[in-house]
C-alpha cells in the first residue's frame, strides 16, 4: 500500500466500519498546539487518494465513523467542539452539526456498536460526555476524574457500559444507568492516554500510559493485570484490540514505532514496525481485513499496510 502525505501533523486514524476501501484521518496544525484542523476521507486502492477533505479552526485530535450511517463522521476538535460531517453532503453545507459544551480540548470520541445512535467524547475539562445524533445537548456529563481524559471506548457488547483513560492515572468504568463510576482501576503511576475493550472477552480491557507499558485488565478481578506488556521506549500514546482475534493488539508510541502484541504468549511483543519518523499518536486495524493496520503520526504520514510486510514498501 502507497503511503499519503497529509498537509498537517496526523493525530488519529480509523477505518470504515462499512466500506473496507476507506479511512479517515485526523490532522492538526503546528502539532496541535495551535492553528488549524483537517479531517481527510481517503480511498484505499493501489493508490490512496482522498475522497473528502474538511477543515477546522482548530485541530482535529480524533475522530469516529457512525455505527448506523456510512456517511457520518464525529470529529472532536481542539476549540473543544464536536463536529458532524456527512459525507453524502458538498463541503459547503457541513459540518451538519457542531456541538459545544466542553470548557477544554476535546480529545477522544467514540461512537456505540450496540446502541448505534449514540458516542462518548473525551476532553481535557476532565469530563466525558454522552451524544446522540438527534440531539444538539448531550445526554449526560461525567465528571469524577480529577485531570484530563484522553480517552473513552464503548464495550463491544454492552450499550451502557463505558471505560475512561485520564491523566489522574486511573481508568474508570462506568453505566450510564448508574449515578457515577461502577469501578476505578488505579492502572498507571502515571498518566493514561488510552484505553480500549476486547472484542472477544467483554471483561478484559487494555490500558496505555505514559509510563511506557499497556496493562491487560480483567474488571471481575482488577487487583493485578492479567498482563503487562513492556517494549515502548516513550509514553504509549494508543492502544487498539484487534477485531478478528481476541488476544491481539496494536498500540504506537512517542518512540515512533507502531507494535503488535499477543498478551496471551509469553514473548508478547510479536510486530515491532518503525516507519515514522516523528511520534506515532493514530493506530487502528481493519474490521473487514484480518491484519491490515493504518497508523499516523507528527511526521505528517498516513501508512496503511498489511502485518508482516514493510509499511514503506510500495
Amino acid at each position: 500500500m502507497p503511503v499519503f502525505k497529509v498537509p498537517f501533523n496526523g493525530y488519529s486514524v480509523k477505518f470504515s466500519p462499512f466500506y473496507e476501501n476507506q479511512l479517515a484521518v485526523a490532522t492538526a496544525q503546528n502539532f496541535g498546539i495551535l492553528g488549524n484542523g483537517r479531517l481527510h476521507v481517503l480511498q484505499l486502492g493501489p493508490a490512496v487518494t482522498e475522497r473528502a477533505a474538511f477543515d477546522t479552526a482548530d485541530g482535529v485530535y480524533d475522530l469516529c465513523w457512525s455505527e448506523s450511517h456510512d456517511s457520518l463522521i464525529v470529529a472532536a476538535v481542539a476549540d473543544g467542539s464536536l463536529k458532524i460531517y456527512d459525507l453524502s453532503l458538498p463541503p459547503a453545507s457541513n459540518p451538519i452539526r457542531s456541538l459545544h459544551e466542553h470548557a477544554r480540548e476535546c480529545h477522544g470520541v467514540d461512537f456505540n456498536t450496540v446502541r448505534k445512535d449514540s458516542f462518548l467524547s473525551a476532553s481535557w475539562d476532565d469530563t466525558v460526555k454522552l451524544w446522540t445524533v438527534d440531539r444538539p445537548a448531550s445526554v449526560r456529563t461525567f465528571k469524577e476524574h480529577a485531570y484530563c481524559v484522553y480517552s473513552a471506548a464503548w464495550n463491544p457488547r454492552h450499550a451502557d457500559v463505558f471505560a475512561s483513560a485520564s491523566g489522574d492515572c486511573t481508568t474508570r468504568i462506568w453505566d450510564v444507568r448508574e449515578p457515577g463510576s461502577t469501578m476505578i482501576l488505579p492502572a498507571h503511576e502515571f498518566e493514561i492516554l488510552s484505553c480500549d475493550w476486547n472484542k472477544y472477552d467483554d471483561c478484559i480491557i487494555a490500558t496505555a500510559s505514559v509510563d511506557k507499558s499497556i496493562k491487560v485488565w480483567d474488571v471481575r478481578s482488577y487487583r493485578v493485570p492479567v498482563a503487562v506488556l513492556n517494549g515502548h521506549g516513550y509514553a504509549v500514546r494508543k492502544v487498539k484490540f484487534s477485531p478478528h482475534r481476541g488476544s491481539l493488539m496494536a498500540s504506537c508510541s512517542y518512540d515512533m514505532t507502531v507494535c503488535l502484541w499477543d498478551y496471551m504468549v509469553e514473548d508478547a511483543l510479536i510486530g515491532r514496525y518503525d516507519h515514522h519518523t516523528e511520534f506515532a499518536v493514530g493506530v487502528d486495524m481493519s474490521v473487514f481485513v484480518d491484519g491490515l493496520l493504518a497508523s499516523t503520526g507528527w511526521d505528517e504520514l498516513v501508512y496503511v499496510w498489511q502485518h508482516g510486510t514493510d509499511p514503506r514498501a510500495p
